[in-house]
């Protein structure tokens, strides 16, 4: 059994699979997904599994050299991250307008699906190198 957090096989797959630059989304529940990119869906229930565990477990496995959030996000204070954006340190997520968020998403190796029903609660994680 592995010893790290991420238990999923097919989400550990894509991760080990990743090259420096590739694309991969953790989406909330709603987050369209664009034919191509692969389809993980973790989504039981509303809320489960939450956008933050699997944010958590990714991270845990996935060297990220950049990210991106929506501008609708940072709602009600536009100069300000969403709290769960400390998780992605010391990294500071760009932010682009969703309609932009969801055409990136077109060119992701990957997209997550989580149970997560927060509007907005979706990342786009470029891979980048470990040494």
């Amino acid at each position: 059994m592995k010893r790290t957090p991420l238990l999923h096989a097919e989400l550990s797959r894509v991760i080990a699979s990743m090259g420096h630059g590739d694309l991969l989304v953790i989406g909330d529940a709603g987050l369209p997904i664009p034919d191509g990119p692969l389809r993980i869906d973790l989504a039981v229930s509303r809320g489960v599994p939450g956008f933050a565990d699997v944010l958590q477990a990714v991270l845990s496995e996935l060297q990220v050299e950049r990210a991106l959030i929506a501008t609708e996000a940072c709602v009600p204070d536009a100069a300000a991250l969403p709290a769960w954006c400390g998780s992605l340190q010391p990294l500071t997520p760009g932010v682009v307008p969703h309609e932009e968020l969801k055409r990136l998403c077109k060119g992701a190796r990957a997209m997550v699906r989580t149970g997560e029903c927060t509007p907005y609660m979706n990342v786009l994680l470029y891979a980048g190198v470990a040494f």
